[in-house]
């Protein structure tokens, strides 16, 4: 056997073998039906084959030295990478009453289905998924220990037996599907929305409705109490660890800071203290739970609050955790109130590990980073550069359950990237909704949306290569289906081709490179710069369609509204600004403020030093302290200058952007603030002409002296197509924004073209 250091002999067999099996050989069999596997010897070991072995199988000629160093794995289900891009992440973790196969931690996430009638078997589906998507360990989404630790009423617990079988349910699923599964613990706080409330003040949480009624120091006991409760049930449940929520402002990460916690008595004052209820819990549970049982604890690196931790502080809690038996050191960055991004698509990926390195020289238990870290190669460089153990990544598992197999079996371009939006999960969540993803939407409806192999290949044709088609696409052809995928223009992609051009916003370059792959991989003919008509889909000699089924995506045009002047030079279309096809002058009028408005001002105001890629520019814009010298982490944001002035119009009276996203508006509407946007709400447009746009503002005229007038209206659905196949007596299916065509939803177009295939 081999071990770690005795890279010689191993790295002339990783390098032969490169040269002979070609990338993406996922599943080289054995004769016997196992599965071969060569690893790096500096992440793990290379031993012996098993008797028996059979090279031969994997269609490749093996030099006669490389039969020393097959490994058989004759029961694994999906196969294991012949030769790893990914040593590091792929490498197990050893956490010695137990080993984790590989270094990627599924973060919580809260889905709504907690919650849900029937919601542990959808749960069970979902989480199962996952595990067997390779994922090293799952952590749930929050379950409180009691009452006034949920946050709602009615919200997910665990505090009684009875509760225990609901939750078999989902580890039993788990464990079947070869996965492991922690349940995180979690007590809202302050930050809870009822009346029932507590904290370790009554100091009122700026996005709460309620002031928090005082633990007395008999609470504060019994609620330790219920943490170490709700660890035992989840023991008895067939969890294999918790995970004990101290971060995001939530109660024990109130008791830690001073400006929440401004008791005198044991539980407050020095930091000593106000860390006594962390260490308690931490402590407790592990005496209740035994040695041979996973405890993370959730570590705030950074609050990003003023008045928040220092980080001397964080790094002696760190240390004291460990003392008190935690197995995983788990980090999360900044409190839910804090008015710094943290994990929106406009922060830079893997922008705050940074901050994750800083204890790493603190505890000797496995650490853990997070926060926009979505794809395989950056998470393997951060491992070898030493910022962590292991990399939490939650969303990502939204968007590709298979994330860690496909990493592994050397095919990391047919991932579904998370692109960070934000709008079918955390704004989900935070409006009571069904978590899900915009990119997936098949998350969390695992057991709604099912897409099985068809018994009966059809031609299908899908006019359209916006997000609706290219969903529809890939999703027909998954299951077997022959299609043509046609667009007029001369690449896929519609409106996302839009969204990515505006700064902020380039994640949706990785949507439109996975479309493109599996468009690709699975044979659909991509007919691009091919307009076509009802009549080339219809069989003119018969009166019958050439395809068994027939999708319009055809789109949107934007609607041009009836104001004088409309047609004046100075008014342009925002499709033709965001295509660089316009000139746009100094002094610039948006008409609607919607989400194309706003991206619209983001691009033209936007200063070009690409702050959503360059951590440094996006820290100093929102005044993140990097050198860490200030509590909480937080400094004067510096200002920006716009290379435009610019007014942002609706016509309803109503908090301008208050349609945003419920977890990113505020960000764009703080980012054009910091610009000098004029947000003007309550307009009447009167006129446009060469003096600029007329408007009534609170019934006052006024004349906004501007250059150019974007048009960002609405759009109106485009249906020539739909409505000629309609008249040829053929009823297609009409999706995206050729159905409905209010915004530019990519979610729903998306979720509907996979709805449309999945029922061919």
């Amino acid at each position: 056997m081999l071990h770690r250091g005795e890279t010689a002999l191993g790295e002339r067999v990783v390098d032969h073998f490169r040269d002979a099996v070609p990338v993406g050989v996922g599943r080289p069999q054995t004769q016997r039906g196992g599965y071969v596997v060569v690893r790096r010897p500096w992440c793990g070991t290379v031993t012996h084959a098993s008797e028996g072995t059979r090279s031969g199988h994997l269609g490749v000629a093996v030099p006669g030295h490389l039969a020393d160093f097959w490994t058989v794995h004759p029961s694994h289900p999906e196969g294991v990478p012949v030769v790893t891009a990914y040593p590091h992440l792929l490498a197990p973790l050893d956490l010695g009453f137990t080993t984790l196969p590989n270094r990627v931690l599924m973060g919580s996430m809260h889905v709504g289905l907690e919650e849900a009638p029937g919601g542990f078997d959808r749960m069970a589906a979902f989480y199962a998924e996952r595990a067997r998507g390779g994922v090293g360990l799952i952590v749930t989404g929050g379950i409180a220990p009691n009452d006034e630790g949920r946050p709602y009423p009615g919200g997910a617990k665990l505090s009684d037996e009875s509760e225990v079988a609901n939750h078999r349910i989902v580890t039993d699923a788990v464990h079947d599907a070869g996965g492991r599964i922690a349940m995180q613990i979690l007590h809202f706080g302050r930050y809870a929305y009822h009346q029932d409330m507590v904290g370790p003040s009554p100091i009122k949480a700026p996005i709460a409705p309620f002031v928090p009624r005082e633990l007395s120091d008999a609470d504060v006991e019994r609620t330790i109490d219920d943490f170490v409760s709700t660890a035992l049930l989840a023991q008895a449940a067939g969890y294999d660890g918790v995970e004990i929520m101290g971060s995001e402002g939530y109660l024990i990460n109130e008791f830690i800071v001073a400006a929440t916690n401004q008791r005198s008595d044991r539980w407050g004052g020095p930091y000593s203290n106000r860390i006594r209820f962390p260490l308690e819990i931490v402590r407790r549970t592990r005496e209740a739970v035994g040695a041979d049982f996973i405890i993370i604890y959730r570590l705030s690196m950074l609050d990003l609050v003023p008045g928040g931790s220092t980080l001397p502080e964080v790094l002696e809690l760190a240390a004291e955790i460990e003392a008190a038996g935690a197995t995983i050191l788990n980090t999360g960055i900044g409190w839910h109130e804090a008015r710094i991004p943290t994990i929106a698509m406009s922060v830079p990926r893997a922008a705050y590990t940074w901050v994750t390195s800083k204890v790493m020289g603190s505890v000797s238990i496995p650490v853990v980073t997070s926060n926009r870290i979505n794809n395989p190669e950056l998470a393997e460089r951060l491992l070898a550069d030493g910022v962590a153990d292991m990399i939490s990544m939650a969303r990502p598992m939204l968007a590709d359950p298979g994330f860690v197999a496909k990493a592994a079996a050397g095919t990391p371009e047919r991932i579904n990237t998370c692109i960070a939006c934000n709008q079918a999960c955390l704004d989900h969540t935070f409006q009571l909704k069904l978590t899900s993803c915009l990119v997936n939407p098949r998350a969390c409806h695992e057991t709604e949306l099912i897409l099985e192999p068809t018994h009966y290949a059809k031609r299908v044709a899908v006019v359209g290569a916006g997000p609706a088609g290219m969903a529809c696409a890939v999703t027909a052809a998954e299951r077997g289906h022959e299609v043509s995928l046609f667009d007029a223009a001369d690449t896929i992609g519609g409106q996302l081709l839009l969204a990515k051009s505006v700064p902020g916003k380039e994640e949706f370059n990785e949507t439109l490179r996975y479309f493109d792959v599996r468009l690709r991989e699975l044979g659909v003919s991509v007919r691009t710069g091919e307009p076509v008509s009802a009549t080339e889909l219809v069989a003119a000699e018969l009166g019958l369609p050439e395809y068994d089924e027939i999708v319009v995506a055809t789109g949107v045009v934007p609607r041009i509204p009836e104001i004088p002047g409309v047609d004046h030079p100075s008014v342009v279309s925002y499709i033709d600004v965001l295509r660089g096809e316009v000139e746009v002058g100094k002094r610039v009028a948006i008409l609607g403020a919607g989400g194309i408005g706003f991206d619209v001002a983001d691009f033209l105001t936007d200063d070009g030093l690409e702050a959503s890629e360059d951590p440094a520019v996006f820290f100093a814009r929102w005044g993140v302290d990097t050198d860490y010298a200030e509590p909480g982490g937080v400094v004067p944001a510096q200002p920006e200058v716009s290379p435009r002035e610019v007014y942002l119009l609706q016509r309803k009276t109503s908090k301008v952007g208050g349609g945003l996203g419920k977890t990113t508006g505020w960000i764009h509407r703080a980012e054009l603030s910091r610009r000098g946007v004029t947000m003007i709400p309550g307009v009447t447009y009167t006129g446009i002409d060469d003096a600029g746009v007329h408007v009534e503002i609170e019934g006052t005229p006024q004349t906004l002296a501007v250059d150019t007038v974007v048009l960002c209206t609405g759009q109106e659905p485009r249906r020539e197509l739909y409505d000629d196949l309609v008249a040829a007596g053929i009823t297609p299916h009409l999706i995206g924004g050729a159905d409905v065509a209010a915004e530019l939803d990519a979610k729903r177009a998306i979720k509907q073209g996979t709805e449309v295939a999945a029922a061919f």
